[in-house]
């Protein structure tokens, strides 16, 4: 049974970070991950959430206060204000640690959906210890990011736990049959995303099965395209069979998503969990993978994993998917299943509920969890 929150209440501050607007039009993962557990959130939880000015809209049924981080003062006393019993910290530990003192009765949790720095040297030890003994709580969006956490940080491990991401599925589902024959790439113009790689491989995939096309839905390109644009300039060579697209509003990227065979999360670093993943998952893609990372717990057994991100193994990879259409169909359908049933937010709620309760002072029962 879910915990009974009867006569209970817990205020909870969402701090989000330093250009964070929370606007709904155009949210970034992170703001998504929080966004998608609003409305699963139990009657004892009191929840505001606190950001930078500047959204078209929030579209959410909490208090939000724009005060931002380049007002320290307005935003303190807007925390002081809502006096919150437990404030979460998204991402900016740092001002956590300067806030903490002016909070000396709310429990304090840092929300990282990546990695915290690993200390170089005895004085980073030293650095990164002071700041983060503030914290109560550290979660983290996958287990390969707590099990990090706990080795880099041993005498802290006691705080860290994994509240893996969950997705909203409704405005991502699709059927799984036919579709547009598309390979499609979301995420940062970034090296770190296996962009290069997938421009190199594309070629290959394109001459070899002309009746296919790929889209490039690359977000932050302003910041990014002096790196990224010599990458993507020679794929301009096939015309509208390949589109790029820039930072382009969910709803979109929803709707290309859904029309895709094929979607591409090959990063060459350790994500931190991988909501790109899910998101090709809910839409029905076939998703081939480098697992890196929080990847795998992401995607389970249910991507095509290349271990060695090079533009041949992405490309054999493609065209193994495209040859093999019962496969990927196979792929799609299992990988769909997973996330409606591994990643609900109905799931993940109940998570957090039981997590922020107990550190509010309310232990609770071991809650059974409706997907």
């Amino acid at each position: 049974m879910p915990v009974n929150t009867e006569n209970l209440r817990v205020w909870i501050a969402i701090v989000l970070p330093p250009g964070s607007l929370f606007c709904s039009h155009r949210p970034n993962s992170m703001e998504t991950v929080v966004r998608t557990l609003l409305p699963f959130r139990s009657d004892a939880e009191e929840v505001a959430i606190f950001c930078d000015p500047g959204a078209q809209s929030y579209d959410v049924d909490v208090p939000v206060f724009a005060v931002g981080h380049s007002t320290p003062d307005k935003l303190l006393t807007a925390l002081q204000s809502f006096d919150p019993d437990i404030v979460e910290f998204h991402q900016n530990v740092i001002g956590a640690a300067r806030l903490a003192k002016h909070l000396p009765y709310a429990r304090l949790v840092s929300y990282r959906h990546n990695a915290l720095k690993p200390p170089k040297n005895p004085i980073d030890s030293l650095r990164y210890h002071r700041r983060y003994r503030h914290m109560d709580r550290f979660v983290f969006v996958s287990r390969s990011e707590q099990f990090r956490f706990m080795r880099d940080y041993p005498a802290l491990q006691g705080r860290a736990v994994a509240l893996t991401n969950p997705i909203n599925a409704e405005g991502w589902l699709a059927d799984i049959g036919e579709r547009d024959r598309q390979i499609v790439f979301s995420g940062r113009a970034i090296p770190e995303k296996g962009v290069a790689e997938i421009c190199k491989a594309l070629p290959k995939v394109l001459d070899a099965r002309p009746d296919w096309k790929a889209v490039l839905l690359l977000n932050d390109w302003e910041q990014h395209h002096a790196w990224a644009a010599p990458h993507v300039a020679p794929l301009r060579r096939y015309g509208e069979r390949v589109k790029v697209m820039h930072s382009i509003p969910l709803g979109e990227v929803q709707q290309i998503m859904k029309r895709s065979d094929i979607a591409l999360t090959p990063s060459l670093w350790a994500e931190p969990l991988g909501l790109t993943a899910l998101e090709a998952h809910a839409a029905g893609a076939a998703l081939i993978s480098s697992g890196r990372g929080g990847l795998r717990e992401a995607s389970g057994p249910h991507a095509l994993y290349v271990d060695d991100v090079t533009p041949d193994t992405l490309a054999q990879a493609m065209l193994q998917l495209i040859d093999d259409r019962p496969r990927r169909l196979a792929m799609a359908m299992a990988a769909q299943a997973y996330v409606l049933d591994q990643h609900s937010p109905v799931r993940r709620s109940q998570e957090l509920t039981r997590l922020r309760l107990e550190l509010a002072g309310h232990p609770v029962r071991e809650m059974s969890v409706a997907a």
